[in-house]
C-alpha cells in the first residue's frame, strides 16, 4: 500500500473502498460484497434512528460474532450513535454495570445471553430487542447515507478492566478508530485479496480493528466463535484465510493442533498482542506457518497500538517490542520528565492521533492515566501514561521491563484483581481476599486468590463461577487463618505476593 493518509473520517466510510461485487463479511448464511454490506449497514443505522434514541445515545451490543456484531460498530455511528459492544464472556454482573455507567437506551443481543439477566439489572430507560428480531425489522428501512460526522465525535466507548475497580469504558473517536484501520492495514501491508479469520472478541479494539483495517484495505473478514484449535484450523482452510490475529495462549493451542492436507498454507501474517510471545512460540509458529510473517504488537485500549516489530527482525529479536507503529508517537520517559536514553528505564508515553478521549464519565480515572505529552513531545497535547516501564536499545527497538500497576493480563484478557476480590467478598464465605496474576506458561498469568474465612472451597468456586467470567476463574484458591499485616493495619499485598511467588518459583 502506498504512504498512508493521515486525514481522518467518519469511521463507517471505511467499507467505502471496497469493489462492489468484491466478498467484504464471509458469514455462515452466505456473504456479503461491499455492496451488500454498505447497504446493510445503511438500513441498521436507518432503523436506529427510528428507535426513539436521542441523538449521541448509547447503544448496547451481547451476542457472539455474527452479523449484528460486525454491522453495529458502523451502523450505530452512521446513526449518530454510540456503539457500547460487551464482550460475550461476561456475566450479568459485569453488562449490568456496563449498561448502567454507559447509560444504555438500547441492548440488542442474543436471546439466550439476554434471558439470563435479572431484575434490576438493565435501567429502565433501557430497551431490549434480540439480534434476529432487531436485524429482520432493520431490512424493511431504506439504507442511510454514509455519515458526515466530524472525526472527533464520539462512536464508541470500549469497556476495559482496571487494576482497581469495575470496568471503564474508554471513549474513542471517529478519528481514533479510522486512523487505526489505516495505520494497521498499512504496516500489515493487507490487501483487496486478503481474508482475515477474526478469532478475537469484537469487544476489543485488537478484535475490532480486524474488521476496521481489512475493510479499508477492501478484504474480506470470516467471523468465527471457536470452542477448540480444530475449529480454526477448519476455518483457515475453508476461507483460505491470510490474516490471523491471536494472543498467546491460543497460538500455543494452534501449534499443537493438527494442520492437515495444507490447511494453513494460505496464511500470510500471524498478529500477536495481549501478551508477549516467547521464543520458544515463535519458533514453533515459523516451523508451523513458515509461508507467513510474525507480527509482534504491543498496545492498550486507551490508546490502541502503540508498537510493532517488523517480521524481518523477529528472528534476531523475540523478545522486542519493536518501533512505534505509523501515526504513533511513543515515548520512553523517566521519572523527572526527561527522555531516557538508550538502555535506561521509563515509562511508555504514548502521544498522538490513537489517544483516545478519556473514560466515559469518570474524570478522576482519566486525570490518572491522560496527563499532558511530555514536554519534548512531537504532537504534543494529551498523552496516555501506560503505567508500562521498557527499556530502548540503539537501534531503536523497545523492550518491557514491567507494569507499575498491579493488573493481571491472562490469555490476552486484562483483569482487575479488585473485581475478582469482590466477587469472593460478596458471596459471604469469606473475609479476607487478595488477588494477584502469578507466572503461567501458557495464560502469560493465571489468576491466584487468597482468603481468609471458614467457608468452603466448593461453595466458593461454584459462586465464583457462577458470578465471574471464564477467564477470571481463580486457578488456585489459598486458605489461611490470618494475613500479612503493614505497619497501617492494612494487608500486606506486596509481602504476600512475595511469599506465593517465591513458592511458587522453588
Amino acid at each position: 500500500m502506498t504512504t498512508p493518509d493521515p486525514t481522518p473520517f467518519p469511521i463507517d466510510h471505511v467499507i467505502e473502498r471496497g469493489g462492489d461485487a468484491d466478498p467484504a463479511l464471509a458469514l455462515r448464511e452466505g456473504t456479503l460484497s461491499f455492496a451488500d454490506l454498505r447497504t446493510r449497514v445503511g438500513e441498521l443505522a436507518s432503523w436506529l434512528r427510528e428507535q426513539g434514541v436521542e441523538p449521541g445515545a448509547r447503544i448496547a451490543s451481547w451476542g457472539a460474532k455474527g452479523e449484528l456484531t460486525c454491522l453495529l460498530p458502523l451502523a450505530a455511528p452512521r446513526a449518530g450513535l454510540v456503539h457500547v459492544p460487551i464482550n460475550p464472556m461476561l456475566k450479568r454482573a459485569q453488562v449490568a454495570h456496563i449498561l448502567a455507567d454507559s447509560g444504555a437506551s438500547l441492548l440488542i443481543g442474543t436471546p439466550a445471553r439476554l434471558a439470563t439477566l435479572e431484575a434490576g439489572d438493565v435501567p429502565s430507560e433501557c430497551a431490549i430487542i434480540g439480534e434476529v428480531e432487531a436485524l429482520d425489522a432493520s431490512r424493511s428501512f431504506d439504507a442511510m447515507p454514509a455519515s458526515d460526522a466530524e472525526p472527533e465525535e464520539i462512536a464508541a466507548i470500549l469497556y476495559t478492566s482496571g487494576s482497581t475497580g469495575k470496568p471503564k469504558g474508554v471513549v474513542l473517536s471517529h478519528a481514533n478508530m479510522w486512523l487505526g484501520a489505516v495505520s494497521v492495514a498499512y504496516y500489515l501491508d493487507l490487501e483487496s485479496d486478503d481474508v482475515t479469520l477474526a478469532v478475537l472478541p469484537l469487544a476489543f479494539d485488537y478484535g475490532q480493528n480486524q474488521l476496521f483495517s481489512t475493510w479499508y484495505a477492501g478484504g474480506c473478514v470470516a467471523p468465527l466463535d471457536y470452542l477448540m484449535p480444530r475449529d480454526v484450523t477448519k476455518a483457515v482452510a475453508k476461507h483460505r484465510a491470510t490474516t490471523l490475529a491471536a494472543v498467546p495462549p491460543l497460538w500455543r493451542q494452534l501449534v499443537e493442533a493438527k494442520w492437515e492436507d495444507g490447511a494453513g498454507d494460505s496464511l500470510k501474517r500471524l498478529t500477536n498482542s495481549g501478551g508477549a510471545l516467547t521464543p520458544d512460540l515463535i519458533d514453533a509458529m515459523r516451523e508451523t506457518w513458515p509461508q507467513a510473517d510474525i507480527y509482534p504488537m504491543y498496545g492498550l485500549t486507551e490508546a490502541f497500538r502503540s508498537t510493532f516489530l517488523d517480521p524481518s527482525l523477529v528472528a534476531a529479536h523475540p523478545t522486542s517490542m519493536g518501533k512505534a507503529v505509523p501515526f504513533a508517537e511513543v515515548l520512553v520517559v523517566k521519572e523527572d520528565g526527561s527522555p531516557a536514553a538508550a538502555g535506561e528505564e521509563g515509562e511508555l508515553v504514548h502521544c498522538g492521533p490513537f489517544v483516545a478521549k478519556g473514560y466515559w464519565r469518570d474524570p478522576e480515572r482519566t486525570a490518572e492515566r491522560y496527563k499532558p505529552a511530555p514536554a519534548h513531545s512531537e504532537y504534543g497535547g494529551t498523552a496516555v501514561w501506560s503505567g508500562d516501564y521498557v527499556k530502548r536499545d540503539a537501534d531503536g527497538l523497545l523492550y518491557f521491563v514491567g507494569r507499575r500497576d498491579a493488573m493481571i493480563k491472562s490469555a490476552g484478557n486484562r483483569i482487575s484483581p479488585q473485581e475478582v476480590e469482590d466477587a469472593a467478598l460478596a458471596t459471604g464465605l469469606v473475609a479476607d481476599a487478595v488477588c494477584f496474576g502469578v507466572p503461567d506458561a501458557m495464560l502469560g498469568q493465571a489468576v491466584h486468590l487468597v482468603v481468609r474465612g471458614a467457608g468452603e472451597e466448593d461453595a466458593l468456586k461454584a459462586a465464583l463461577k457462577r458470578d465471574l467470567p471464564s477467564f477470571m476463574q481463580p486457578h488456585a484458591i489459598e486458605w489461611r487463618e490470618l494475613l500479612p499485616l503493614n505497619p497501617n493495619g492494612k494487608i500486606d499485598r506486596t509481602a504476600l505476593y512475595r511469599e506465593v511467588s517465591e513458592r511458587l518459583a522453588a
